[in-house]
Order: structure tokens, then sequence, then C-alpha cells
């Protein structure tokens, strides 16, 4: 579009395409400086991109410098403001997750691309799936559902979940296997397997009566494919600091094998699931 109304001879077409690099530069200092961390690849990329744009930014402004003194056409300014603008302030509210694992089928799937609100920053109550660093790895990303907030009282006997006494009623969660195991479906309980410090802590000092009971300003999660997910049972609570948004709808998916970054795994459109698109979470 800056091309044809540069051969139009309209400045506002070469002052739009610097605008627009600009903003781009916008969604570069998010990306950078919000959590999760990027990775040194992804930082790179980054930079460069940035280099780029300002680049083509300087450029493309006295381009349109040069047309307006030449006595072009002005042409329209407000498409190139809305477009500049739009991107990021959408950045602002909501960014952009691919499920790398199945502990949350059959809600999510592995290779479902997630939209989550950011701002305003989520308030959770029971039910709601969220977002959050990894206690364990902060630069890492999870998605959970929230089980128990601050007071709750959680057991797990026989794969059967219990919140402040009372046998809960999830449609959403899954179990994938036959056997029962000692630690994982009857919880709390003596770990089988090694778990955090965290979770060793929760085991030791927020057990009562055979319940662990939710510190004020933490959440306990799970994830819905229960005998399949790495949870608050085996690291414990989720700081409310570490919360970073709730998921709001999956906006493409493609079936895709588990922590395949998008680079080692192409584009292929027969992978794409098209049923999923724009489900609400």
């Amino acid at each position: 579009m800056a091309g044809i109304g540069i051969r139009k001879k309209r400045a506002w077409a070469a002052y739009g395409y610097a605008l627009f690099q600009f903003s781009n530069l916008l969604l570069v200092a998010i990306l950078l400086l919000r959590p999760p961390a990027l990775s040194a690849e992804l930082v790179a990329t980054a930079v460069s991109s940035a280099v780029v744009g300002v680049a083509l930014a300087v450029l493309f402004f006295f381009a349109g410098r040069s047309l307006a003194a030449a006595g072009s056409e002005r042409g329209l300014a407000w498409p190139w403001i809305a477009v500049s603008a739009f991107f990021p302030l959408l950045l602002i509210f909501v960014q952009a997750f691919v499920m790398p694992t199945g502990s949350m089928e059959d809600t999510m799937l592995i290779g479902d691309h997630i939209l989550v609100q950011r701002f305003p920053a989520p308030h959770p109550v029971r039910g709601d799936i969220v977002v959050f660093k990894y206690p364990v790895d902060p630069t890492q990303t999870f998605v959970k559902r929230v089980i128990g907030i601050g007071g709750d009282r959680i057991k797990i006997s026989d794969k059967t979940l219990y919140r402040n006494g009372v046998l809960l009623q999830e449609p959403y969660a899954v179990h994938k296997t036959d056997y029962v195991d000692s630690y994982r479906d009857n919880f709390p309980g003596e770990p089988n397997v090694s778990v955090d410090k965290r979770a060793f802590d929760m085991l030791t000092n927020h057990v009562v009566n055979g319940e662990v009971v939710v510190p004020e300003g933490a959440y306990f999660v799970l994830g819905d494919n229960r005998d399949s997910s790495l949870d608050s049972r085996y690291w414990g609570f989720v700081s409310a600091a570490d919360l970073l948004g709730k998921p709001l709808l999956i906006y493409e998916s493609e079936d895709r094998q588990p922590n395949l970054l998008q680079s080692d795994h192409p584009f292929q459109l027969g992978r794409i699931r098209w049923d999923r698109f724009f489900r609400l979470l």
C-alpha cells in the first residue's frame, strides 16, 4: 500500500509507512521487556528486526518530506495512524502462546495457539484457566486450572477431587490411565517420585487433617489431563505474583509433537485443526 501511494506521489504513504515501522519498534520493546523472557535466538532476531525498522522508518520519513516539498498530494493520514496504533495497543492487552504439552487435554491440545488476556491483571476464581510463570523455572510458562484459592482445603482420593470436603463435578477433567497411583491419585500423601522443594514445603507445612490448605495469596492448580500433568502436586502453589494472564480463545491449532518449536516443525496445511479455530476458553 505504501508503494502504491508513493507511486501516486502522496506524502502520507511514505510518512505512514515510517510510522508503521516505528510502531513495530514498540512491539519489539513489549516482547523484550515483559515476561516470559525470550530465548537468546529470539532476542537476536528481535534486535535485528528493530535495526531494520529504524532504517526503514528514517528512509520513508525523509521520502515523505521530499514528496511534501515537491508539492505532492498529502493523502490520508488516519488509516496509517489507525493501523500503526492497533498492534502495539493490542499486545498491551493480549499475548499469544502455543500449548507445548498435553497436560490440559482435552480442553487444550498440543499445538493450540491461544490468546491470553494480560491486562488488566487477572484475578482468577475457582475453575478459571490461568497462564503463569513456572515456579521452579520462571523462564518457562505453564497453563493450568485453578482448583483452590486462599483458605481452600484440597484432597484427591482414588482420582476423585474434593474441595472443602465437597466432591467436585469436573466435566473438563480427564483420566487417561487405568491404574491408581499412590501419590498422584491419593493426594496429599507420601511422594513416590521426585518432587520440588516447594512441594515438600506444601506437604510439610500446609497439610491439615489429610487435606492441603491453600495459603492466602496463592493458588493450587491442576492440569485437566489429571494423569499426565506436572502441577501443584509436584511443585506446590502458584503465587499471585507469578500469574501472567487468563486464556481467552484458541485462534489457531496445528497437530504437532510435544515441545517442538515452530522452526523444528514447519507448517503443513494437512495438520491444521480447522474445527478448533476461535474456541472460547
